[in-house]
């Protein structure tokens, strides 16, 4: 059997990105979204780095999804995108890329989209073309499109099969992209006037990182409110079948949720009580509870030493998840209060997704809210000054950290 040596050997361990956190971060670059005549107020809903962090991806307020060059582009590849903005029939739900995408590999430049009363897209990520659809249809024979979508790549001997699970209504459908047809799907409540099992639209997928296939299982969350009889976050294993959420991906037993009009992220050891969280990260210290009904979601770094949210007022917070505290939490009976170790103002409206380069140590984010002019007439949509117009179009950065 061939060994390679410790010099070759140390060029292929992956290293974490390494954070800065004593003072704010640098800007490293800015991106606007491609202009549109018949939506001036355009303005990008969330974005998402490509796996192998060479572009990204953002879902944008026209129904759109634009490309965003925001490292040096590979215009040589033979599949770097051709196009910059995919339009889209209907409202945008959801989107996630393939696991495995990278421009480097035409096959696998692919993402998969969630558009309103339409079947789930795989598109190409090159030239915005249909790949294959999948439907979701329900007992009027209505097209369902998933709130939520998330890949399982489960490794057996022979070959690495891919799994989308798309969660809405009571339920989520799990495709195998390897073998075309319909779904199987899993009920997430014996029946709607049950009280049991985890009930409404289900909005959020976070599978565990862990590689043992007997702990294999995932969570979702649904948009119901959670009460002393019914919780809005359930615990499901694949052996078995039945807003945003996370798992550490190095600590696969602690679990991260955050809910809409919550000013906190949540977290849980999944080894001990899971009835009350271990604990409760506030972005803006413990200050008035968040107005807005947009979804702010948080990232968690490949390491699972960073945690980085935004907020409705521009500012971005970084958490220590790995700091001394952090590990007394861990099976505790109480819940103990994360002070942010970094915060910095970085937009001039609502940062609606943050997300952490897999390689590098940049950290992208995007922002923009609905604006509305009360003294306007009601089908206007422009936003009520000059000043709005411009937070929208500079929707999106980068910063080094």
């Amino acid at each position: 059997m061939y060994r390679m040596s410790p010099e070759v050997e140390n060029q292929y361990v992956w290293i974490p990105p390494s954070y800065t956190t004593s003072h704010g971060p640098s800007l490293s670059t800015t991106a606007s979204l491609a202009p549109d005549s018949e939506f001036e107020q355009n303005f990008a809903r969330s974005a998402k780095w490509c796996p192998d962090g060479s572009l990204a991806l953002a879902q944008c307020e026209n129904r759109t999804f634009e490309i965003l060059d925001l490292c040096e582009p590979m215009t040589s590849l033979p599949s770097w995108p051709k196009h910059r903005v995919f339009p889209q029939a209907a409202p945008i739900l959801d989107f996630i890329w393939y696991p495995r995408a990278t421009p480097r590999d035409p096959a696998s430049f692919c993402f998969v989209a969630s558009v309103r009363e339409s079947p789930v897209k795989l598109l190409d990520a090159s030239t915005g073309r249909l790949r294959a659809s999948y439907k979701i249809v329900d007992h009027r024979e209505r097209q369902i499109a998933p709130h939520s979508m998330s890949f399982n790549g489960s490794a057996d001997r022979y070959r690495l099969r891919s799994r989308l699970y798309c969660g809405f209504e009571d339920a989520i459908e799990v495709f195998d992209l390897n073998n075309p047809g319909e779904g199987t799907r899993l009920a997430t409540t014996p029946s709607r006037k049950s009280r049991d099992g985890l009930k409404g639209i289900i909005s959020a997928l976070a599978f565990c990182p862990s590689y043992d296939p007997s702990s294999s299982m995932f969570a979702a969350g649904s948009l119901t409110p959670s009460s002393s009889v019914s919780p809005n976050i359930a615990l499901f294993s694949e052996d078995t079948g039945s807003k945003p959420l996370a798992f550490n991906p190095m600590k696969p037993h602690v679990l991260y949720a955050s809910f809409r009009r919550h000013g906190a992220i949540y977290g849980w050891d999944l080894r001990g009580d899971t009835s009350v969280p271990v604990q409760i990260f506030r972005p803006n210290g413990g200050g008035a509870r968040p107005s807005t009904n947009q979804r702010i979601k948080f990232d968690v770094d490949l390491s699972g030493k960073w945690m980085s949210v935004g907020d409705q007022h521009g500012d971005i917070s970084l958490f220590d998840l790995d700091k001394p505290e952090a590990e007394d939490a861990e099976g505790s009976d109480h819940a103990l209060e994360a002070d942010a170790v970094l915060r910095y103002t970085a937009h001039k409206d609502a940062v609606g997704s943050v997300a952490f380069h897999p390689l590098r140590p940049f950290l992208l984010s995007v922002s923009g809210s609905r604006h509305f002019d009360i003294n306007s007439d009601i089908n206007n949509q422009s936003s009520s000054s000059e000043e709005d117009e411009e937070e929208h179009q500079d929707s999106s950065s980068v910063t080094s950290v």
